[in-house]
């Protein structure tokens, strides 16, 4: 082939370099100096001996896969901080030359979450991930989608819809199933972390759908449930931890996008599908005159007279589901552990639990409005969720060029800069257990703190800002129930075989005990 031709044909390929070059350079000069108008200072960097920032990715990997990815990100701000010789709170690093910033800065937090809620939101990465499972979702929308979303789901969560304690006390006697006692009144040695997901998820399930999936007695020896329901449960966990794998790749998730991906979300979308179709074919029931009774309300019965689509009521619903099941499972577990670690808090909350609730054969007043007014219930719970956030790590991408209002310059004060594009993750861990903000015991267990205390940005167990979580009364509602009924039916937990595990992480859209929580009870007198 001729020189000539082949220069010609190089012409083409040349120009377009040249102009990635010119864009590139073109931009970061903008961007510069947009930076410097603004008073921002560059935010410290992450030191890394790989160029490329493959290691990044699979240290992370790593750590994840032991259970301590949260403390990788706390290891990371020791490091930045003892790098700059001073407290950084908020650092860059980059993977495959991808830059992202993490921080645990509450006044960063909020920028994200709040005040410049409009300038970040949950990014193609997080719906690339989500969405095969969830669609259109809560939890996986942005922008105008998640403004509907939110409107729809809102006149779901009143307190009458979320504190149906009948329907919670049904499937907690189905768990005490599970948690038979010897003839020394103490259980075996449990793993309740599976007890506690078949109970959410139970319960969750009436709640949303009308009927149980009935889990729990499902998997009691000697006992077989529905195979579909059982196909669905396993479906919807393995589904959840596929999500969590690709969503780790950032900007690689497809390469996390598998054929088994794929087939697991179907098997979830078929059983909801059911539901759906039940809900939009069923008349409209009418209410009984004479007694002016009230229908059971049921979630899905809810959302369909508002739509008509199947699609949205079932991502919708989905969305739900994870939130359900998993925020008050994750708490559960967590808290148990904290229980067995702290025998003094233990006694002290079991004895306000028999004042104020009477008996396991003799229950009183347990309400809604009791659980939330019993002091120090809720303090343990608050202290459990600081210490183990049900999401620990969370993140949102700039979608304009904009700026964070901490972290940069020689003593991390200073705003900084984050172009457009960029994944800025906040590690809701470490802001909680920050001794700034929580005292010199921030990773201890101390009920106490609670009293008379008053939170910002430094305490986020269910988010903050406009996308706060919707469905923190019904997980405090429920675990509370949950917690006060087992603290009257046992008396003493030893929790020796988890000696050293109780902050170990099992991270998937949540977070969970990766050793489980094996713990036995023992059964108080209940005559």
């Amino acid at each position: 082939m001729p020189s000539s031709i082949v220069s010609l044909a190089a012409i083409p390929i040349v120009a377009f370099v040249l102009y990635k070059i010119v864009t590139i350079v073109s931009t970061k000069y903008n961007q510069d100096k947009l930076a410097k108008s603004l008073g921002c200072k560059p935010a410290p960097v992450y030191p890394d001996v790989d160029p490329l920032g493959i290691y990044n990715l699979v240290k992370i990997i790593k750590r994840n896969n032991i259970g301590k990815l949260p403390h990788h990100v706390m290891e990371r701000l020791e490091t930045v901080s003892k790098q700059e010789g001073f407290r950084a709170t908020t650092f860059q690093t980059h993977i495959a030359r991808n830059w992202l910033f993490f921080t645990c800065d509450p006044k960063n937090i909020q920028a994200l979450l709040a005040t410049q809620f409009k300038d970040f939101e949950l990014g193609p990465v997080r719906f690339g991930t989500f969405s095969p499972l969830l669609g259109l979702g809560i939890f996986s929308a942005d922008g105008k989608a998640w403004e509907h979303s939110r409107a729809l789901l809102r006149p779901q969560f009143s307190r009458d819809q979320v504190s149906d304690l009948d329907l919670e006390e049904r499937h907690l006697q189905n768990m005490m199933l599970a948690l038979p006692t010897k003839s020394d009144g103490w259980t075996e040695t449990t793993d309740i972390q599976p007890l506690n997901f078949r109970l959410t998820m139970d319960s969750a399930s009436e709640f949303l759908f009308g009927e149980s999936t009935y889990s729990q007695l499902s998997a009691l020896p000697g006992r077989s449930g529905s195979e579909e329901d059982t196909a669905f449960v396993n479906a919807f966990e393995k589904s959840q931890d596929l999500i969590s794998r690709a969503f780790r790749l950032n900007d690689f998730y497809s390469l996390g996008l598998t054929k088994d991906f794929t087939e697991t979300c179907k098997i979830c979308h078929n059983y909801i599908n059911r539901y759906v179709r039940k809900a939009l074919d069923q008349e409209k029931k009418e209410k009984s005159l004479e007694t002016g009774e009230k229908e059971k309300y049921i979630f899905l019965n809810g959302l369909a007279a508002q739509t008509q689509d199947p699609v949205e009521i079932r991502d919708q619903c989905l969305s739900i589901l994870v939130a359900g099941r998993d925020t008050t499972a994750s708490l559960l577990g967590f808290f148990w552990l904290m229980m067995g670690e702290n025998p003094d808090v233990f006694n002290k909350l079991r004895k306000i639990v028999i004042s104020d609730f009477g008996t396991y054969k003799k229950p009183k007043n347990i309400t809604f409005a009791s659980l939330k007014g019993c002091t120090y219930l809720q303090w343990c719970m608050n202290e459990t969720l600081r210490l183990f956030p049900t999401v620990p790590l969370n993140s949102r991408r700039s979608i304009k060029d904009t700026t964070l209002p901490h972290g940069g310059g020689p003593d991390g004060k200073s705003p900084i800069f984050v172009p457009k594009g960029t994944e800025v993750n906040y590690a809701v861990y470490a802001t909680h257990r920050t001794k700034e903000f929580w005292g010199d015991d921030a990773e201890k267990f101390n009920a106490e703190r609670w009293d008379g205390r008053k939170t910002g940005f430094e305490y986020l167990p269910f988010n903050g800002g406009p996308r706060i979580c919707l469905g923190q009364q019904f997980a405090l509602t429920e675990a509370g129930y949950v917690i006060v009924r087992l603290l009257q039916r046992f008396d003493k937990l030893d929790n020796s075989a988890m000696a050293g595990l109780e902050d170990v992480w099992n991270l998937t859209l949540t977070g969970r005990p990766l050793h489980g929580v094996r713990l036995r009870f023992h059964e108080a007198d209940l005559k």
